[in-house]
């Protein structure tokens, strides 16, 4: 697969993950897991996505990698097979409004641990992050788009070595991989998002790792 776009550390391809997952030492994705999303709001965000009416796409993927892995997920879905721990990204109640026929509204989603290798300072299995702004009109580049902060969280503890997102999205891994010197690759299905990806990537300054 030739890439789309590449520097020092990071490499983007356009193409169906499924067909191919290159060599990695660690996965770190938000994948689509079976949650039909669907947005409310129109504008210039799409409504759906690729792949998300079930969790088979995400679990072929995670069966042809064979490693450790940090993976986004819902409470609503079958969790990925072997996971080791369990963290909570806490959204501060920033999440839309849910299911309007009980009281509460979503305040979090799940990210799953499996495989070994995670280092770093032990903290809470709660992450604390604001999410990205919900329209596209305030800044949002992905319907699901994730915040660096918390990606780099993430990373941080994550095995040494290359790290893979499969289902690239607008790059938010990559960003936050390349603000930490760390090389990475994504893949996307979508050619609009590798565009945008590639120029966030492009414009990225690396950053004091901390």
């Amino acid at each position: 697969m030739t890439p789309y776009y590449a520097d020092d550390l990071v490499t983007i391809y356009h193409g169906d993950c499924r067909e191919w997952v290159p060599e990695a030492d660690v996965i770190v994705t938000d994948p689509p897991y079976g949650i039909a999303y669907h947005s409310g709001k129109d504008g210039e965000l799409p409504r759906s996505l690729d792949g998300d009416l079930s969790t088979l796409v995400r679990d072929e993927v995670l069966a042809a990698f064979d490693g450790p892995a940090v993976v986004f997920g819902t409470w609503r879905s079958e969790r990925p097979a072997n996971v080791r721990a369990l963290l909570i990204w806490d959204t501060g109640g920033a999440l839309g409004m849910g299911d309007l026929t009980i009281p509460w509204k979503p305040s979090h989603q799940e990210i799953y641990v499996t495989g070994t290798g995670f280092t770093g300072r032990r903290t809470s299995d709660v992450l604390r992050y604001p999410p990205v702004q919900s329209s596209a009109y305030r800044g949002r580049l992905h319907p699901t788009e994730k915040p660096v902060a918390l990606m780099r969280d993430l990373i941080q503890k994550c095995p040494e070595g290359l790290i893979l997102d499969p289902f690239m999205g607008s790059g938010t891994t990559l960003v936050a991989a390349k603000s930490l010197g760390r090389k990475a690759i994504g893949i996307e299905i979508e050619e609009r998002y590798c565009e945008i990806a590639a120029r966030r990537c492009s414009q990225e300054v690396l950053g004091l790792v901390s």
